[in-house]
């Protein structure tokens, strides 16, 4: 794809995050749209938000689950970035308008304590390097109109990212059973979905270690500090406003998140 247009479309992403009007997918105006397209206009997206003043905290990975690659057609899983102000703390209101077609998802957030650097990264090192595992909520939202997406629209739209909310509990990973571990996401009290630690590549450390090696191949490490979400535990629950929503993981906590 055209550098040109590659920088035309990022700007057009972008612009569709601040005015909160999405897009038409790019893979239909645009079919020969390669992912290492979208890659780089996801890169455009993000260079756009730094130039305001934003910076990144961490990575997340998607299209984690079978269910997910099946539907989108591929055999890996993505990544996107997370930005500051992308942050949410336990319990606090997430205000809709900072969102167009928002869906809420359970996931355990690894936070780092060293940096991490593929390739060669194995599910050791990756335990070795994290400073403890969270409970979260990743708040799924997509500049592409009704969610009508290929791997490429999500990709170039930073991974379908709008932001995430974390427990307020560090656990160390290696006291608890991250394949084993079970979810249950409730939604206004009631139950919506329940997951477990297996949906996200067999393991939620596996995620994190496709995710070390696939930026390692892009020279970019994951840093000491930054948070990573490492994959969905359930299928995404549409919210609106007026939704309170608990996430709770066994052997690692819960998190809370309310909707106005």
């Amino acid at each position: 794809m055209d550098k040109s247009l590659i920088l035309t479309l990022g700007d057009e992403l972008f612009a569709a995050l601040t005015s909160g009007q999405a897009v038409e997918p790019l893979t239909t105006r645009f079919p020969d749209i390669s992912v290492d397209d979208a890659y780089h206009i996801q890169q455009r997206m993000i260079a756009r938000r730094l130039e305001q003043g934003e910076r990144v905290v961490g990575k997340k990975i998607g299209v984690t689950s079978a269910a997910v690659m099946n539907l989108l057609g591929v055999h890996q899983p993505d990544f996107g970035y997370m930005l500051d102000s992308m942050s949410f703390s336990e319990g606090e209101a997430v205000p809709m308008e900072r969102l167009i077609q928002p869906k809420a998802e359970g996931e355990i957030a690894f936070v780092m304590k060293r940096d991490l650097m593929g390739p060669g990264i194995t599910a050791a090192d990756v335990l070795a390097a994290t400073e403890g595992v969270i409970t979260c909520f990743e708040i799924v939202d997509s500049r592409i109109r009704d969610w009508k997406i290929k791997i490429q629209d999500t990709v170039a739209d930073n991974a379908s990212c709008g932001v995430f909310v974390l427990g307020d509990r560090l656990v160390d990973p290696r006291r608890v059973d991250l394949a084993t571990c079970g979810m249950v996401l409730e939604k206004n009290g009631e139950i919506a979905c329940t997951g477990a630690g297996a949906a996200t590549l067999g393991n939620p450390v596996n995620a994190v270690v496709w995710l070390a090696n696939m930026l390692g191949t892009l020279g970019i490490p994951l840093k000491a500090g930054e948070i990573v979400l490492s994959g969905s535990l359930g299928p995404m629950i549409p919210v609106q406003a007026g939704d309170n929503l608990r996430c709770t993981i066994g052997g690692i906590g819960g998190c809370s998140v309310r909707f106005i």
